[in-house]
């Protein structure tokens, strides 16, 4: 028996056939991957995954592929850091870095999600690719369509930041820059794929692009030897990233690769200027009040009517976790924290995640004697801007010793 059965329906379950697609004709519900665990527990061991390279391929059965993947086949495999002195600056006993800021080939998570929706679009037929995109998506998509030979259209907001249109660019893309927000960059998009025969990652096919991100939570869980921390905080745009790392270790759950069970609390976190989810997990509610106007330097996640909101506020409740969302303030020096006790450069979206992670200590939702799995998910150099006032200039001295010894005396 094939190991996917298809694709169905999140809400009313009923099921549909692999097809570029991605609501429920039924309820307009939205789809997703169904596999058949049974038939993977049969051959799916740990022995086997950590026979392979380290890469996400090493957990192939639990993506959405019919083949080999034909793009993105060095993905993944990122580091996870035991970090001791953001713990001890923290005030908690452990704490981890998955750093995702070093993935290939663009240095985000992102590459995760494009490489299995890519993949699946060459598996389709498509010969054309597209994305709407807040950056590290649009820098993904960009790199990996050049990398097979796929034509790109990227769509995003005009005010994105300058860094991350020239890492679009220089792979050759077709950028098209909109005046508006991402939502209403997301809502043309949408009826582009509607005209045209193109792949758009994450419209029609976004099922199979959105399993992508459970391999960071695998690689996660292996690397901790196969368990899963007391606490995770985990930035959100869409909210699928949180909502798959829950997915991830739930199905390592059920095919018995956990060492013991995963009690793991979930928590995500937002910026102040555009916190949907958070401003709905901390009122008590379900449904989202979108953000009409996002305002703040953590633009990656400046999402005001995020697509998974619903399911990201389920996630949290269900783990017992709960959510924060800091300040641009807090954010950039969240940015400068890292830095300097880990040596890992985070874009501002780490930023969020970091800041949060604070704030909710200082809350005592994270005890000072547990572990908490902090999830970095883009490269520093890609939003250098919000740092650039509050960094120090340096000084500034003629190449002679006397006057090195002046500066070091007036310190």
């Amino acid at each position: 028996m094939s190991r996917l059965r298809g694709l169905k329906c999140r809400e009313c379950g009923h099921a549909y056939d692999h097809a570029p697609v991605h609501v429920c004709e039924l309820c307009f519900g939205p789809l997703e991957v169904d596999y058949d665990y049974e038939a993977i527990g049969r051959t799916l061991t740990r022995e086997l995954i950590e026979s392979r390279p380290f890469d996400m391929w090493r957990y192939e059965e639990l993506l959405p592929l019919d083949k080999s993947p034909s793009v993105g086949r060095h993905v993944g495999g990122t580091p996870l850091i035991e970090a001791k002195r953001l713990a001890e600056a923290l005030g908690v006993r452990e704490v981890w870095v998955k750093c995702d800021s070093v993935c290939y080939p663009t240095l985000s998570f992102k590459d995760r999600v494009v490489s299995v929706a890519l993949s699946k679009a060459v598996e389709f037929g498509f010969d054309t690719v597209a994305c709407a995109s807040t950056g590290n998506l649009a820098n993904s998509v960009a790199a990996n369509a050049a990398a097979a030979g796929l034509p790109a259209y990227i769509f995003i907001p005009k005010t994105l930041e300058s860094s991350k249109i020239l890492g679009t660019l220089v792979y050759g893309a077709q950028v098209i820059a909109l005046d508006g927000t991402y939502d209403e960059v997301n809502r043309l998009c949408a009826e582009v794929a509607g005209k045209y025969n193109w792949g758009f990652v994450n419209i029609n096919l976004r099922p199979y692009y959105a399993e992508g991100s459970k391999t960071l939570a695998y690689e996660a869980a292996e690397q901790l030897g196969w368990r899963t921390p007391d606490h995770v905080v985990a930035p959100m745009a869409g909210g699928s990233l949180l909502c798959k790392i829950k997915k991830a270790w739930s199905e390592l759950e059920k095919l018995g690769l956990l060492a013991e069970k995963s009690t793991s609390k979930i928590h995500g976190a937002q910026a102040a200027g555009c916190a949907p989810i958070v401003e709905a997990v901390l009122a008590g509610r379900d449904l989202i009040k979108p953000v009409k106007q996002p305002n703040t330097i953590a633009r990656s996640l400046a999402i005001g009517n995020p697509a998974d909101g619903f399911y990201a506020i389920q996630t949290i409740n269900q783990s017992g976790g709960t959510a924060a969302a800091p300040s641009d303030d807090q954010i950039v020096a969240a940015m400068r924290l890292l830095a300097e006790t880990e040596g890992v450069f985070t874009e501002t979206a780490g930023g969020v995640t970091v800041a949060a992670t604070k704030l909710l200590i200082e809350r005592g939702v994270i005890g000072v004697d547990e572990s908490v799995m902090l999830c970095i998910t883009g490269q520093g150099l890609k939003t250098i801007d919000p740092l650039v006032p509050v960094l120090p200039k340096p000084p500034v001295i003629a190449p002679k010793l006397s006057e090195f010894d002046d500066f070091i005396n007036e310190q």
